[in-house]
């Protein structure tokens, strides 16, 4: 046993007998072994049974310890009913997604049933499990900050990953293909697109949590540490991720940095120059030249063969419009077959490689219409919570809507409205932005309790409110 996996063992046995003193301390860590736990050198299982990995036995123990803790520490669920009604409606959707594909399994035959049901469902409502635990039992200041320091750690993590096994070269034009990116951002536990997306959305999540740093020198390393990932951004060569980080840079700038703006057409024009590889491969399937020595666009290399898939998938999608075909519809609907025989073998065949068309055609309008809501709901908030002057706040809204904003500009190339094991941090973001919507709608409305010490300063402000009257 190596070192590593002997260090994952004894942190998880620790973590789990530490979550009965702090299970939210221990959630913490939880979310810190994001970084390394999916890394191919980790175990996916223990003594060969599906399921019964680290990450897993480590999260039922700080569930058990939450569950008893819940009483002693005097909580209540207290999350908006809209916001319930729709995350329960989100269930709604995967579960009864889900039950289409147990009950239809046409040209999913040879999917182990065992598989189905731990893959496209308790993988799937696990990984948004984390955050209900945070939403509830982060109620005081000094618990937000330690899970946006936890959150930012762990993008910073593998951000380092990133560096430390990809070399400089790769952006700079040279040095490695695209093929050996992807496999190496594989093997530190996350596919290039995923990895791309989230730390696009990282780096500008970073930035965003400057406020809270005074001091000069700490500053200095909040933005090293934002250069850091936004670097390993550029090095996973994930073309999707690109466009997220520019289109996301400048929703942030137009939404409250607009002094920033004016840096826009500098960067524009020096990235390219300071990374050419990065431009290189962004510029993909532009400037080819035909039969006829003359320049055109391939729109197959431009989309890595997505102009193919589409216009299927949209015919598809017009044949059961309202209520779709279910999880897995690619494969269930036929889709996924007809595309290789038609085209030959081919890794854009697989998948919608669009998360908007791919609930579209597993869910339906009526399927999409809660998804679509909670997600606008959620950048509404975020987008509000950024523009506030509360600092703590605006570093919460700041993280979640870039965090949201990557992800729904890289849907349009690839992703999934389904929660994967890449977008725990997101997820975990957007329920951080509802607990301190929570805690804002108190203070303003002057019934936050004493449990709180949630933003001192607007309690010292109701405080002498009557004192000033008086």
């Amino acid at each position: 046993m190596s070192i590593r996996i002997s260090a994952l063992y004894i942190s998880v046995v620790f973590l789990s007998i530490y979550a009965w003193k702090d299970w939210f301390k221990s959630l913490c860590g939880l979310i810190l072994l994001m970084a390394v736990i999916e890394h191919e050198d980790m175990p996916k299982t223990m003594f060969g049974i599906q399921g019964f990995n680290m990450w897993n036995v480590l999260f039922v123990g700080i569930f058990l310890a939450w569950l008893a803790s819940r009483r002693r520490e005097g909580l209540r669920w207290d999350m908006p009913r809209h916001v319930n009604v729709l995350l329960l409606m989100y269930l709604g959707v995967v579960l009864v997604g889900f039950l289409r594909a147990v009950f239809d399994r046409s040209y999913i035959e040879d999917y182990p049933f065992k598989s189905l049901v731990s893959e496209e469902l308790i993988n799937t409502v696990k990984w948004v499990l984390p955050g209900v635990l945070l939403f509830d039992g982060c109620r005081t200041r000094r618990r937000l900050v330690m899970v946006l320091v936890c959150l930012l750690v762990m993008y910073f993590l593998i951000a380092t990953q990133v560096v430390r096994r990809l070399p400089f070269e790769s952006a700079l034009g040279g040095g490695v293909s695209h093929r050996a990116r992807t496999k190496t951002c594989t093997s530190i536990g996350y596919s290039a697109c995923d990895m791309s997306t989230f730390l696009a959305g990282a780096s500008w999540g970073i930035l965003a949590v400057l406020p809270l740093v005074r001091q000069k020198k700490y500053r200095v390393l909040i933005l090293a540490a934002a250069g850091m990932v936004a670097f390993g951004q550029v090095l996973t060569g994930g073309r999707a991720g690109y466009l997220a980080w520019g289109a996301t840079g400048l929703i942030l700038c137009l939404l409250k940095w607009r002094k920033y703006l004016i840096l826009a057409p500098v960067v524009v024009i020096l990235l390219p120059i300071v990374f050419p590889g990065a431009a290189a491969r962004m510029l993909t399937g532009f400037g080819q030249t035909d039969v006829a020595g003359q320049s055109m666009t391939d729109d197959y290399l431009v989309t890595s063969g997505r102009t193919l898939v589409w216009p299927h998938i949209v015919d598809k999608i017009g044949e059961s419009p309202v209520v779709g075909y279910g999880r897995l519809a690619m494969e269930r609907a036929g889709l996924e077959e007809y595309l290789r025989q038609k085209y030959g073998e081919g890794e854009a065949f697989g998948q919608t490689h669009n998360m908007y068309l791919e609930t579209l055609l597993d869910n339906g309008i009526i399927g999409s219409i809660p998804i679509l809501l909670f997600w606008g709901m959620m950048v509404i908030y975020s987008g509000k919570l950024f523009r506030s002057d509360n600092r703590l706040c605006s570093a919460v809204g700041g993280l979640t809507l870039s965090l949201m904003l990557a992800q729904l500009f890289a849907g349009i190339g690839s992703q999934h409205f389904y929660p994967e094991e890449s977008t725990l941090g997101a997820w975990a973001a957007m329920f951080l932005a509802v607990r301190v919507y929570v805690e804002q709608a108190r203070v303003r409305e002057g019934t936050i309790v004493a449990e709180g010490t949630w933003n001192s300063q607007a309690l010292h402000q109701q405080a002498a409110i009557p004192a000033v009257r008086a």
